[in-house]
């Protein structure tokens, strides 16, 4: 399918990413050719489940033994691996297939579902969730998030109480909005694609198929539908 040239591509969501110095730790490949969110679907050859199945399959264990430090896993459809150097709090909870990478933060009561990549130094926090979702490094979920089919970049940090959706109330087809157009995206299951440095505040939610370019606000209690450009403010 051929995509409206105003849809950002992943090197202008995060920049980082391309840089010729890559940031510490495994992360995943971003779509180059492909609409960004792409990695999303899960039948693309490229996608989230194949590249993480591919990861954790690489690991002949994990580094580090999560529930030594009070939290609990299920393996049943997959490894959880995590990296010696992550930081895993009492009564977290993990599901694999999912990775935790180099000082990325697991803290308590948090809720890592299947096929989350938690990057370096990316932080999943009290009461968040994660599934079938990369924080690339230094994103931040960090108080009482949810974070469902989405990516967010370096420097991504959700207020406390932010809410990422990914499915229609209907459970149709998610469409993007562009200057009063929408346009399918193919997939049922879509939350929000965060390009880098994005800051969302207190209760806000977007809808699904969001995406945001890099450095937009959502400010407190607002509610955020469609595609922005860089710089974006929202509320």
């Amino acid at each position: 399918m051929e995509w409206p040239d105003a849809l950002p591509s992943a090197m202008e969501l995060f920049p980082t990413m391309f840089h010729d110095v890559a940031p510490e730790g495994p992360y995943p490949a971003l779509p180059t050719t492909d609409a960004v969110f792409s990695i999303l679907d899960p039948n693309h050859p490229n996608g989230l489940r194949v590249q993480l199945k591919e990861l954790v399959a690489s690991f002949a264990a994990s580094p580090q033994n999560p529930t030594l430090s009070g939290a609990t896993i299920d393996e049943t459809d997959g490894p959880v691996i995590v990296e010696q150097s992550a930081r895993i709090e009492p009564g977290s909870h993990l599901i694999g297939p999912c990775y935790v990478g180099n000082h990325a933060e697991i803290r308590h009561a948090a809720y890592v579902r299947q096929f989350s990549w938690i990057c370096s130094k990316a932080v999943v926090g009290h009461a968040s969730e994660t599934k079938h979702s990369i924080l690339l490094p230094g994103a931040k979920a960090p108080h009482f998030n949810y974070v469902g089919d989405s990516v967010l970049g370096t420097g991504v940090n959700l207020g406390a109480g932010t809410k990422i959706s990914n499915l229609r109330n209907d459970g149709g087809e998610v469409h993007l909005r562009m200057d009063g157009t929408r346009i399918g995206s193919g997939l049922r299951k879509f939350g929000a694609i965060l390009g880098e440095r994005c800051q969302l505040g207190c209760n806000s939610v977007t809808n699904p198929g969001v995406i945001l370019g890099c450095n937009s606000q959502v400010h407190p209690n607002s509610t955020v539908t469609g595609v922005h450009p860089a710089d974006s403010r929202h509320g």
